[in-house]
């Protein structure tokens, strides 16, 4: 018997980029990018592209799934940071260098962005900041 996470979640879409896969849901996407890519300017304005197609007129959050060991050109952030509908920017992996370069890409996006061991935990989260943010907006 395969155990999975409890909560039932279906990909609306995926796309499979020359630097990785992306993953589209329902209010978020996931990102996993492969061995050695380098994630420059160009490759985030495709990631931009596939958020406007999917969450064009509401909030939604962004889950990096840190599998593999990758660069990320850190002035991708100053773009990222424009996209007034991403609510909330998470960060999965295991490895201790990843929360050592968390903390410089921090310093760069200034947005709602948090570092988890689980994916379970940053799905919550993500969850949590969007509902925290639909609720602003009923108020």
């Amino acid at each position: 018997m395969k155990i999975t996470s409890k909560k039932k979640t279906v990909v609306v879409r995926e796309y499979q980029l020359e630097v990785g896969t992306v993953q589209v849901y329902q209010n978020y996407m996931v990102a996993s990018f492969n061995e050695g890519a380098t994630i420059t300017l160009e490759r985030t304005y495709q990631i931009i592209g596939i958020s406007e197609i999917h969450f064009r007129d509401r909030d939604f959050g962004y889950i990096s799934l840190r599998k593999n060991s990758y660069a990320i050109d850190p002035t991708v952030y100053n773009y990222l940071r424009g996209l007034d509908n991403l609510k909330a920017f998470a960060i999965v992996s295991k490895k201790e260098i990843d929360m050592h370069n968390f903390n410089i890409e921090k310093m760069f996006y200034k947005k709602p962005m948090e570092f988890f061991i689980e994916f379970d935990n940053a799905l919550a989260w993500v969850q949590k900041r969007l509902k925290i943010n639909i609720g602003d907006k009923k108020s």
